[in-house]
């Protein structure tokens, strides 16, 4: 017997309330001689929030579903294609090999600190590692997310905590167009991820964590490690339906596994060594198989140093450079073996005793 789902903390939000929070994207005087369309267009807005139209275009689930008659949301059925499709051509071994190159840090010269990051400089030397072993090296620039108009990766729901069925795989939580939760950039990380064979994350450290940026993007992963690809199962978000999955016996699966990773972590005080192994520990979790030492870095870059100086700290720094590009050939030259068995973890065929 399942345990009773727990309601009541969710508030709600008045009407006045709303209209505020609608007519804040238009504080420009520049929209003042639209106020009767944006007056138009918020109460139509609050009639979607109020009715929780969260997804108002769907179409059928179709073959393939448990329900082939339940109405998706015509967004979700589109990414869930791609998705099926990039992993098929990641199995395929005459489809190219590609490396991800993830910059996690949010700074930018197109926003407020009007720099580039020391992140972004040593992606560079990165791609350009992975190309010189001949892969398709694509660059994913979390940093984007400060610069962009009305780009988002908006919060994990925490799904999975209630049941992990009720975690979809890809996130259906996004977008919420009743909530105004829409462009949200994970549908596009999502398939970045499946199509690549190798993984190279670089980041800084922030307050001895993981970048804001990067945090988002992670706990969006979560689906990727246990999600359940068939929302019809759960007549979408049912948390009842999803308990009862779950406890009849759910297999985790692990969407992204058999990818290969590597990691560079650097900071200018602390937390370097903490971030690159909590990091660590949450790719191995997902499945991924670490490049080998030299591809899991972690270094101080201007150590206790000011930091309007440490672009020259970078400059003057041509071994953690050189570190840099070396974990990225080591991944790029883990791909191939690993595509072709030779690289392997000994507990692969391992069933866990206690899988979640």
């Amino acid at each position: 017997m399942t345990s009773p789902v727990r309601t009541g903390q969710a508030q709600p939000m008045s009407r006045q309330e709303f209209g505020e929070r609608f007519q804040q994207r238009f504080a420009d005087p520049a929209f003042e001689r639209e106020r009767q369309a944006l007056a138009r267009l918020e109460q139509i807005a609050w009639e979607a929030f109020q009715d929780g139209r969260k997804a108002p275009i769907t179409v059928k689930a179709g073959e393939g579903f448990s329900d082939p008659g339940y109405d998706l949301s015509r967004e979700w059925r589109d990414l869930h294609l791609r998705l099926k499709e990039a992993q098929a051509q990641w199995a395929d071994r005459a489809t190219p090999s590609r490396l991800l190159v993830i910059n996690a840090s949010p700074r930018n010269d197109g926003s407020c600190p009007g720099e580039m990051s020391k992140t972004w400089r040593l992606t560079q030397i990165a791609r350009r590692a992975g190309e010189s072993e001949g892969l398709n090296v694509q660059v994913l620039d979390l940093s984007r997310l400060t610069s962009d108009y009305d780009r988002h990766i908006h919060p994990c729901k925490g799904c999975v905590s209630t049941a992990m069925p009720l975690c979809h795989w890809p996130c259906s939580c996004y977008p919420n167009h009743a909530s105004g939760q829409t462009n949200d950039w994970m549908a596009e990380i999502y398939e970045q991820w499946v199509r690549a064979h190798g993984v190279l994350l670089l980041t800084p450290v922030h307050w001895y964590q993981a970048p804001s940026p990067l945090k988002l993007m992670m706990d969006r992963l979560v689906c990727a490690d246990g999600g359940n690809p068939d929302p019809t199962s759960t007549q979408g978000k049912k948390a009842q339906l999803a308990r009862e999955l779950e406890l009849r016996g759910w297999d985790y699966p692990k969407h992204l596994a058999g990818r290969v990773y590597g990691l560079v972590v650097h900071g200018d005080v602390a937390g370097i060594d903490g971030t690159r192994r909590a990091l660590s520990d949450w790719l191995d979790w997902m499945g991924l198989v670490d490049a080998g030492f030299g591809a899991r870095l972690d270094r101080y870059i201007g150590y206790f140093e000011p930091y309007a100086t440490s672009h020259d700290a970078l400059d003057d720094d041509a071994a953690v450079q050189e570190e840099v590009r070396q974990a990225a050939l080591a991944v790029a030259r883990a791909v191939p073996l690993l595509r072709d068995g030779l690289l392997r973890q000994s507990d692969e065929k391992l069933l866990r005793p206690r899988p979640k």
